[in-house]
């Protein structure tokens, strides 16, 4: 009987007291970093793995510099994700056209509050590729056989950073010219990462169009080829310019020479006093009727 009383009241509490089917809410993703490249659809999965309560509140967070802002909340999308983004089922954001800005962490919430563990997060971190734009390539348009030199290839667009390859007569160059049978003789040094291409010394074969591709996970771009001459040394007119050269060092010396003579013979000449002599006191002649002259006293014989 005692028994039987004990029974009826088990089921009758099991009838009031409701008893939740799990321990609570657990959540899981298929992937916590996600790449996807800008202006394409990515899916950022927020699954349920176990939950009692069947309107659970959702929402996600999207934060940047560590500052978090909404993205869905209180059933809609929000923040600079509205209008191209939409939550699915059960807990996922799509989003329709990523852009580099969309690079981030987002969390996902979701509180149960019949569950015994009523709540739960996950977090996942969104990098979008972006294409490299053309790079600003520098190629010189004349050099002269054994002389160095450097071209250059750059952009600053892309996500994540470009890796830059240069071509020669639309063949690609190794990074190490002595990994190629082709290339043996080749005196350059490629950087991939500055884009920089340097001959130690530059050979007649190394004349021709040269370009420069930018590329990374997202894709790539390359400039315009440019045609790069080589030269000969000109010894007949370098031996004319030092002739030049020496010729105007000798008229300027010269020049100073002849100033100089000037300046000299200028300053003797001012020097001395050619005053014009005083003449000599003319004769005092008498009158005619006197039938003499006389002598002054300074008259000098």
């Amino acid at each position: 009987m005692a028994m039987a009383r004990l029974l009826a009241c088990f089921v009758l509490c099991s009838s009031l007291v409701h008893i939740p089917s799990s321990f609570g809410v657990i959540l899981r993703t298929t992937d916590k970093i996600v790449w996807a490249n800008e202006f394409e659809p990515i899916e950022l999965t927020c699954l349920i793995e176990s939950i009692s309560t069947n309107n659970p509140r959702i929402e996600w967070k999207k934060i940047k510099n560590g500052v978090p802002s909404y993205v869905y909340f209180q059933n809609k999308i929000s923040g600079d994700l509205e209008n191209r983004a939409q939550l699915r089922e059960p807990a996922n954001i799509l989003i329709f056209n990523t852009s580099r800005a969309d690079t981030a962490e987002y969390r996902c919430e979701v509180a149960a509050i019949e569950d015994q563990r009523d709540f739960d997060e996950i977090l996942i971190s969104l990098a979008v590729r972006v294409k490299p734009v053309v790079p600003r390539c520098s190629v010189p348009e004349s050099v002269t056989v054994g002389t160095s030199t450097e071209l250059r290839c750059l952009e600053n667009e892309g996500f994540p950073a470009s890796q830059y390859r240069w071509f020669h007569n639309n063949e690609e160059l190794p990074q190490d010219p002595k990994t190629s049978q082709r290339f043996l003789n080749f005196s350059y040094i490629i950087n991939p990462d500055t884009g920089s291409l340097k001959f130690r010394r530059v050979r007649k074969e190394d004349a021709g169009e040269y370009y420069c591709q930018a590329k990374n996970d997202a894709g790539y771009a390359q400039c315009p080829p440019k045609t790069m001459e080589v030269c000969d040394i000109d010894v007949l007119g370098i031996f004319l310019q030092s002739c030049g050269g020496l010729m105007a060092v000798v008229t300027l010396i010269f020049v100073i020479y002849v100033m100089k003579r000037l300046c000299c013979y200028k300053s003797v000449y001012n020097g001395n006093n050619y005053n014009t002599p005083a003449q000599a006191p003319a004769v005092d002649y008498a009158d005619a009727d006197e039938g003499h002259f006389r002598h002054k006293s300074s008259f000098i014989i």
